[in-house]
């Protein structure tokens, strides 16, 4: 793992959750490339989207400041985020935070409930961008915002992606700078 070998070997790649750990730097080898400065290069531009989000210089399509955010995904893409935001929640500032990831559709019409298109994010978690249930929500989030915004263009100032799949990502209209690439 530590050497960047390929152990996952249902998708016959890397497990590079320690290079997102890797505060030295030290080079991890990944096929002869060091990837150690692109990890750190998307753990930066998170940080400064996240800076932004936070200090209300990152605004909605309307100007107004980001009052919510909803992370769409299942398994570790919901269950390690939702971990680290209750472990840390006495400490919040900014954005309330939400967590869908059933694929009933109650649980987003619910969470919907509480806030309003012109304030939320939605942060889509999806490696593939192809999970049957993280789409299924998150097409839901894009129809329930877009009934408000009335401007597919709108959607890139309100949906951003965890995931590989760019095309995908591009497709659903997240504009390409508010892709994050998972290692």
């Amino acid at each position: 793992m530590f050497n960047g070998e390929k152990i996952n070997f249902t998708e016959d790649r890397a497990v590079l959750h320690v290079a997102l750990r890797n505060r030295s730097n030290r080079s991890i080898q990944v096929d002869g490339e060091n990837i150690a400065p692109k990890v750190s290069a998307v753990l930066n531009h998170m940080k400064d989207f996240c800076n932004k989000v936070i200090s209300g210089q990152w605004t909605g399509y309307t100007g107004q400041k980001i009052t919510d955010i909803i992370n769409i995904g299942i398994g570790g893409s919901d269950l390690g985020p939702l971990m680290v935001t209750e472990a840390l929640r006495h400490y919040q500032v900014g954005p309330n935070v939400h967590f869908v990831s059933n694929v009933d559709g109650t649980h987003i019409a619910e969470v919907l409930k509480r806030v309003k298109p012109e304030t939320t994010l939605f942060i889509i978690a999806s490696k593939t961008f192809t999970t049957q249930e993280t789409i299924t929500n998150a097409e839901s989030a894009k129809e329930w915002f877009l009934a408000t915004a009335k401007d597919q263009s709108a959607v890139a100032k309100h949906f951003v992606a965890l995931s590989t799949n760019g095309p995908k990502c591009r497709e659903f209209g997240i504009d390409e700078a508010n892709m994050y690439v998972y290692f």
